[in-house]
């Protein structure tokens, strides 16, 4: 049945999509391959398609061209849009061209951006104006008439080049496969054409000036700021003004075209060692494996990398420079980065030296232990009157309560102890929490790591068994910590006695007592990070931008949210502990064991007895774990370390390029989540852009 029914959705999406390539690719049982994208569950699909629907027809909902391309995909500015552009790239979606956009076809179209080739399949469906499979000669005019490129420097469509491609009569109709190559060798004649037109001597020259104007208007998307303001300046040579030969201005284009190539014959060159310097014997020796790149090209490019640097020698950074994909999102780029997180989730990180995976666990312990001391600090004075207050006994014949509530306890520290009295037992606090912190946030990325599923996910179970781990992993540094912090914290509240220090604690302890109601820890601990981390992670999500950016003021509200149920719900374990490890004074009830301790406090106090301190514990662990969360994510954006791993939620920093072409909306799922640079890639690959904004009104 389940067979069947995905057999119709196929047919369906074949049938709406005649270039024929997302079954193959996308919708396929046997695995060809890495899959490089992930296709959207159906019904995850269908809920955001109808979130976004505003259409009712008869029983159906449907997509307007406004709700896809200006709501939904946001692509256009919902104000001064391009009509013409607006329709072109709805249209590329409503294949059955009636205005409106369906389920099955907004379903199609997460199929075709799936596809590895998706931002040729997005380039054809662009010209294929009657849905039909095919391209006509009018219709590849008409989509190019309309393009910024064809208004500064005209193509000529009366060529041979045309007649070659659509036939004599230019009736012949192209095809996916064939458009394709049309696409790309289409840019290299409308370059020709352009020099022809500025070779009004036709002896094979243009001036520096033309050469400049034709790269600027046809090449531009090619062209980095570095080369844009160079370009006069590497073809006058020493000065003086010289002619551009046909065979030099094919050889520019071309280099800018194969950086990216340029780039692999460097890192051949040195063993992909970025710093190395490069003369250019080396990188012309290494070239020769590769035909794309010819000596005049080498000559150029060595050129661009002397006006950059003085000197002769070129470096990866010189490239970056030059690239004009550096810090672009192309879907290749996306795709490439999925494969390759797929495929070390499927072996299991197993190309990773244990000396790799040692540093990056070193790494995160380091950052950890800096955000656990930096929010331990913030809030230790109310962890201080928490502790006093849970400590505190309600029974009558104990005489007569020391604290009302949790602001007079502060009160009366103060009163009585000085400001400071606020910050007794901060120091084995210190030196503790930086450990205790640092193995909890350690562990929960390493077993979010381990537990995370070969599709990239990670279902909610697992995210509180990393989060428990990560609690229970803590406990033998934490139960030693809270026992002296504990001590040290109530030793102000009765005058007189001999000063109380960390020392004189552990010594009357010994080993053994360090570990006293290390029972009731485990019991605080593990339910607080298995509800804390999962809690966290969502929080974060809901919180973030329309491009899955997380700012610091989200990060550290997220923190704070998810501290408070996980801060309050352990409470009862946590007077428990409280109870346990604190030295009893004259005449209050002693307790052997958690049972015994959880017995004697419902029987003498009331079940209200649990819950003593909680709202302190909430107001200390909220914000104490919102500045450590914070403090880590930050400390992770600003000095990320590459360990070859999978990287921590959170330690992206934020890109305005990237938040500009990949999108990170949530509700951009599967295919889509490829859909804003696959949009753009058919610009800055094809050069195919069409005006996003409405012309001006002509004066009157």
């Amino acid at each position: 049945m389940a067979d069947a029914a995905s057999s119709k959705r196929l047919d369906i999406v074949s049938k709406v999509w005649p270039i024929g390539l997302q079954k193959a690719r996308c919708e396929s049982s046997k695995k060809s391959g890495v899959e490089l994208v992930k296709r959207a569950d159906t019904e995850e699909l269908r809920t955001v398609f109808e979130k976004y629907a505003s259409q009712q027809v008869g029983s159906e909902k449907f997509m307007t061209y406004g709700d896809l391309i200006l709501r939904y995909l946001q692509l256009l500015d919902t104000e001064k849009y391009d009509p013409y552009t607006f329709n072109v790239l709805a249209s590329c979606v409503d294949t059955s061209r009636d205005g409106l956009i369906s389920f099955s076809e907004f379903q199609g179209f997460e199929a075709l951006l799936c596809a590895p080739d998706a931002t040729y399949a997005l380039a054809f469906q662009i010209f294929d104006r009657n849905g039909n499979g095919f391209i006509t000669c009018d219709e590849f005019e008409d989509i190019l008439k309309h393009t910024t490129l064809n208004t500064i420097i005209p193509f000529n469509f009366e060529t041979d080049f045309i007649r070659l491609h659509f036939g004599k009569d230019k009736s012949r109709k192209v095809t996916y496969a064939e458009f394709t190559q049309l696409i790309h060798d289409f840019h290299d004649e409308h370059a020709w054409q352009a020099f022809r037109r500025r070779d009004k001597n036709n002896n094979g020259y243009i001036s520096a000036k033309d050469f400049e104007e034709i790269l600027l208007s046809l090449k531009g998307y090619l062209l980095t700021p570095f080369v844009k303001e160079n370009i006069i300046t590497v073809v006058m040579g020493e000065g003086h003004q010289r002619q551009i030969s046909y065979a030099y201005f094919t050889a520019f284009i071309s280099l800018l075209n194969n950086i990216e190539l340029v780039k692999r014959i460097y890192l051949g060159a040195t063993r992909r060692d970025t710093t190395k310097p490069l003369p250019k014997e080396e990188f012309l020796y290494q070239a020769q494996e590769f035909s794309q790149i010819t000596p005049l090209e080498v000559d150029i490019l060595y050129q661009l990398v002397f006006l950059q640097n003085q000197q002769s020698l070129m470096t990866y950074a010189d490239l970056d420079v030059l690239s004009p994909l550096e810090g672009r999102e192309t879907p290749f780029k996306i795709q490439m980065q999925i494969a390759e997180q797929k495929l070390r989730l499927e072996q299991g990180h197993t190309e990773r030296t244990l000396m790799m995976q040692v540093a990056e666990s070193a790494y995160r312990f380091t950052l950890g232990a800096l955000a656990g001391a930096t929010g331990a600090t913030a809030v230790y004075p109310i962890d201080l009157v928490k502790t006093r207050m849970q400590n505190q006994r309600s029974t009558a014949f104990v005489g007569e309560l020391m604290y009302k509530n949790s602001i007079d306890c502060a009160k009366k520290v103060i009163r009585h102890e000085g400001f400071f009295g606020l910050y007794r037992g901060l120091a084995p606090q210190l030196v503790g929490v930086a450990p205790e912190k640092a193995i909890k946030l350690t562990m929960n990325d390493l077993m979010r790591d381990k537990l995370m599923q070969k599709d990239g996910t990670l279902p909610l179970w697992a995210e509180m068994v990393a989060g428990g781990t990560a609690g229970a992993s803590q406990v033998v540094f934490t139960n030693p910590l809270e026992i002296v912090k504990i001590r040290l914290q109530v030793a102000g509240e009765i005058g007189g006695t001999a000063r109380v220090s960390a020392i004189s604690v552990i010594r009357d302890l010994g080993f053994f007592g360090l570990y006293k109601g290390s029972k009731a820890c485990f019991l605080r601990d593990i339910p607080f990070s298995a509800i804390y981390f999962p809690a966290y992670a969502h929080a974060k999500k809901l919180l973030a931008d329309e491009n899955g950016y997380n700012s610091p003021g989200t990060l550290l509200l997220a923190a704070t949210l998810a501290g408070m149920p996980a801060a309050f719900i352990p409470t009862p374990a946590d007077v428990i502990k409280t109870r346990l490890q604190v030295a009893a004074r004259k005449g209050q009830t002693t307790y052997t064991g958690v049972i015994d301790c959880a017995r004697k406090i419902m029987h003498e106090e009331g079940f209200g007895a649990f819950w003593k301190g909680g709202p302190a514990r909430v107001f200390r662990s909220s914000p104490q774990f919102g500045v450590t969360l914070l403090t880590y994510e930050l400390l992770q954006r600003m000095l990320y370390v590459d360990f070859g791993g999978s990287r921590p939620e959170g330690s992206e920093a934020k890109s305005v390029k990237l938040g500009e072409i990949l999108s990170r909306n949530p509700d951009h799922i599967g295919g889509y989540r490829m859909a804003l640079a696959t949009f753009d890639g058919i610009e800055s690959k094809f050069g195919l852009m069409l005006p996003k904004f409405r012309a001006s009104a002509p004066a009157q």
